[in-house]
């Protein structure tokens, strides 16, 4: 007789987002997070903080256990940030890369690592076209063992994920020719990419590596698209370019909670993560970050060409169970309809441009979805 299935453990959820700061008048990356941040924690306290550039602030959600917490919490930080950047006469925006950039090299935030990080890599910072803002989802993971298998389980989908997470198709006042500009400049940092298929002992063998041997400057900086976090019990998934749309970011996060439930449930069945050639599962991200949604992906279980947007169907498929555990699969199915529909942060970006003719008006569109929150 076959024992009924257990139904799917669903890890809690909680989102990192970096946005950039623009000036109200010229568009341009303005250098006043300290001042933005210093306001909106009054309120916040520590769910704001600074990035890498004075350019960028980052706010951090709660851990949730509802997607409806989720999106109420990143809604209230997003609306405290912006009317503190509009105390400070500049926009919030939510796009991967700046949009546009004057010249210069572009100050560092005033802290001591990340001066020591400048130091040691100046080749790859690019001034304020470097100033990459992302969304990092983290998802619940009692153990660094587990989080680590989740990361084997997940490495393969991760790429379809990435696909309707691509808003950053200007830099630098161009258009890059890619979805996902921010990917190509963040490759350039020192392990960006898929994560290697590792258990607990192997991770900590190459973590202290990386480190002994002057590639990282601690194990903050492991930027693989999947990691264990060193400081709360979650898998970091960095897959994401952040977006303007609030609600992109909560299927993103719904999505990948949906299928850690699945995974979390095989991987204590016994069963291995796919064997996909590492080699493959980085051409793929490559075309995610190219074409997003409207191209061509590669298949998470036969290595073969896909269309993306089937394969993003596939997605939701192959994590019904645990969005239906969740709660979420409704909203999980609705959300992914609109996407199709409305198109990905690239593709709307690209309209903008298009209806506009200028990318003053793609800035100022960003900032107006950015700030309109409920």
């Amino acid at each position: 007789m076959c024992r009924p299935s257990a139904p799917p453990i669903v890890p809690t959820l909680g989102v990192e987002e970096e946005f950039l700061l623009v000036d109200r008048q010229d568009r341009l990356p303005a250098e006043r997070a300290p001042q933005v941040i210093a306001d909106a924690a009054a309120v916040l306290g520590d769910q704001v903080q600074a990035e890498f550039f004075p350019v960028q602030v980052e706010v951090c959600s709660h851990p949730a256990a509802r997607l409806d917490e989720l999106r109420a919490d990143l809604a209230r930080l997003r609306s405290v940030v912006a009317a503190a950047a509009a105390d400070a006469g500049c926009l919030l925006v939510a796009s991967g890369t700046p949009v546009l950039s004057g010249p210069g090299p572009g100050r560092i935030t005033d802290d001591p690592r990340y001066r020591r990080m400048a130091a040691r890599y100046a080749g790859v910072l690019d001034g304020y076209d470097g100033a990459l803002c992302g969304c990092h989802v983290h998802l619940g993971a009692e153990g660094r063992g587990l989080a680590l298998a989740l990361g084997n389980h997940l490495r393969p989908w991760l790429p379809v994920v990435q696909a309707l997470a691509v808003n950053s198709p200007f830099t630098a006042g161009r258009d890059s020719g890619f979805a996902s500009w921010r990917t190509v400049q963040w490759s350039r940092w020192p392990t960006v990419g898929p994560a290697p298929v590792l258990d607990e002992e192997q991770y900590e063998a190459l973590a202290d590596a990386l480190v002994e041997c002057g590639v990282l400057l601690d194990r903050r900086m492991i930027y693989w698209y999947a990691r264990p976090s060193e400081h709360v019990p979650t898998l970091e998934v960095r897959i994401a370019d952040v977006n303007a749309d609030l609600e992109t970011v909560v299927l993103l996060a719904a999505l990948l909670r949906g299928l850690a439930a699945v995974l979390l449930g095989e991987i204590r069945a016994g069963r291995s993560a796919p064997a996909l050639p590492s080699g493959l599962v980085g051409a793929a991200h490559w075309q995610a970050a190219r074409t997003g949604l409207s191209g061509v992906g590669v298949d998470p279980l036969t290595g073969r060409r896909a269309p993306m947007a089937e394969l993003a169907d596939r997605l939701v498929e192959r994590a019904a169970p645990g969005l239906a555990a969740a709660g979420d699969l409704a909203a999980v199915e609705s959300g992914l309809a609109r996407l199709h529909r409305l198109g990905t942060g690239a593709t709307r970006q690209r309209r903008a441009y298009r209806r506009h003719g200028r990318l003053t008006a793609v800035v100022d569109e960003l900032a107006a979805v950015t700030a309109a929150v409920p």
